[in-house]
């Protein structure tokens, strides 16, 4: 009995231990304090701030983190920059040859390269360099200002400094200047207030110049040299200062909970307000609206495809998952449709039917009428016509009648002036009779280059003949043109059989006269000739 109540015992109070951890983290319960009296960060894990077993811990600590022994040898010194120890008066041998120094040889030497080294010449001896040999801690491996001399920072500030005195000095004499002008002028009344302009902008507007460098307050700035060698991002587009913050909106304790670590409130904040008036509806909003709510219909997708058998992976394979998804909206659509057409057949359209009569339309109507005691309509005879959603009537440019009033060679216009370009201005019939004369005027001189163009000459005049055509009876033949076609053609069969001979730009005559077409079948020889071996 006495184990089990020791170990129902240490039971119970690993759970008030448990709990005790928690309301630490809420903010609850005080933080637990070390040895010297130094709060212990609640969020650390357990497996960073428990002590191992070998180190008998009594109290909580943090001392097992740090580091126990500390080595003499390691240093968080830096080199001392440019010192000298000692400058010789002649060489030295094993010296450099080039500066005299003792600390480095030819090689290494970092000062210019003398014409006569100090070796021979003996003159303008280097001093030498501190040489220190230590090792850096872990801490001055990693000290980003280690060797910073911050007395260098000095001669920034002089710089500033008189930056500003000079323009202080300025605007003192433009001051001064604009006085002595204003004391000579006697009538510069009218000429006071572009002085004061002048005097406004020469002066510098402090506050304008911190807006301007506000002005990319919406970029993010990425720092990429770190301590652990990453990248590291710093956002700066969270919220403009104009605009009021989300905790701001409703002062009430049980409205919407604001998370200020991740800066996040997902209900909405003013859930009784007009939704026209207010500009932020809580971070739910994001989630069901947009790219977001495609994004979780593919995920969606993903995982009932992967339980139906199919090797989809939404994280190694998004690619896929995403092409699969979109076939598969595709047949879901085409099956849609297709389910749709067969009840059609099936049923029929009625939508698709004959108009009803327009005495069952207007039948039940909200238009009021009035009827006097004889039963005549007094009020309420004239129909109304039906308007669309459209601007009806509505007349632009000067135009008195609108855009599409008027067709003409597949060609909309206005009927008012008949022209073709929507954003014209309207003529009026000055303008219908301008366009028909530059009409008439086109066709005129159209059909004048017609006539005065040249007809080229008929093939009888040329007495040129056809390819592919048998040869008439009556065909009368020169007898000196058909000796000088079978020339030409001797010519060209000469050139065919050396290519050598053939010049590089070659002009063809493609009028055939009847004698050089007499004169190619005259030379031509035929497949079926017995003695055609005997030609080549």
């Amino acid at each position: 009995m006495a184990t089990a109540s020791v170990a129902f015992k240490s039971r119970e109070d690993h759970r008030k231990q448990l709990e005790l951890e928690e309301a630490r983290k809420a903010g609850l319960a005080p933080a637990e304090v070390d040895e010297d009296g130094k709060e212990i960060n609640p969020h650390i894990p357990q497996y960073m701030s428990s002590a191992p077993w070998y180190l008998n811990a009594e109290r909580p600590s943090l001392k097992h983190q740090r580091k126990w022994k500390s080595d003499p040898n390691y240093t968080k010194a830096w080199y001392d920059r440019g010192a000298k120890i000692y400058q010789a008066d002649k060489y030295r041998k094993g010296a450099c040859e080039n500066c005299g120094a003792m600390t480095h040889d030819k090689k290494s030497c970092m000062e210019r390269p003398r014409k006569v080294g100090s070796k021979w010449t003996n003159k303008h001896i280097a001093p030498d360099e501190k040489i220190e040999t230590f090792e850096l801690d872990y801490d001055g491996k990693r000290d980003r200002w280690n060797g910073y001399d911050p007395a260098t920072y000095a001669r920034v500030i002089e710089r500033y400094e008189a930056r500003d005195e000079a323009r202080r000095k300025y605007l003192k004499e433009q001051q001064l200047k604009k006085l002595e002008e204003k004391n000579n002028n006697q009538n510069g009344e009218g000429e006071v207030s572009d002085e004061d302009d002048d005097e406004d902008t020469l002066k510098v507007d402090e506050a304008k110049v911190d807006e301007s460098k506000q002005m990319d307050f919406a970029k993010v700035e990425k720092r990429v040299r770190t301590t652990g060698g990453g990248s590291t991002g710093t956002v700066r587009n969270l919220r403009i200062r104009e605009d009021t913050a989300k905790y701001l909106l409703n002062l009430d304790v049980n409205s919407a909970h604001y998370d200020p670590k991740t800066r996040s409130m997902r209900e909405d904040p003013l859930p009784d307000m007009d939704p026209n008036e207010k500009f932020y509806e809580g971070d739910n909003q994001y989630r069901v609206s947009g790219q977001a709510l495609e994004f979780k219909q593919l995920n969606i997708h993903a995982w009932e495809a992967f339980d139906k058998g199919q090797d989809i992976h939404m994280q190694a394979a998004p690619s896929q998952a995403e092409l699969l998804f979109k076939n598969y909206k595709i047949i879901k659509e085409k099956l849609k449709s297709g389910i749709k057409e067969t009840i059609m057949e099936k049923y029929g359209n009625a939508a698709s039917e004959e108009e009803l009569p327009r005495e069952l339309l207007m039948g039940q109507t909200e238009r009021q009428v009035e009827y006097d005691r004889a039963g005549r309509i007094i009020k309420g005879q004239e129909t109304s016509l039906p308007r669309s959603k459209y601007e009806e009537d509505v007349y632009i440019n000067n135009h008195t009648s609108v855009w599409g009033s008027w067709w003409k060679d597949h060609q909309w216009g206005y009927k008012c002036c008949k022209q073709m370009i929507k954003n014209s201005y309207c003529t009026g019939a000055a303008g219908i009779e301008a366009a028909e004369a530059a009409t008439d005027l086109m066709k005129a001189n159209i059909a004048r280059k017609e006539d005065t163009e040249e007809k080229p000459a008929s093939t009888e005049d040329k007495n040129l003949a056809t390819w592919g055509t048998d040869v008439p009876d009556d065909l009368v033949l020169d007898k000196k043109r058909l000796a000088e076609a079978l020339k030409r053609e001797d010519e060209r069969k000469k050139e065919e059989k050396d290519e050598k001979k053939r010049k590089y730009n070659v002009r063809w005559n493609d009028e055939v006269t009847a004698e050089d077409m007499e004169a190619y079948r005259m030379k031509k020889i035929h497949h079926d000739d017995p003695m055609k071996d005997f030609f080549h």
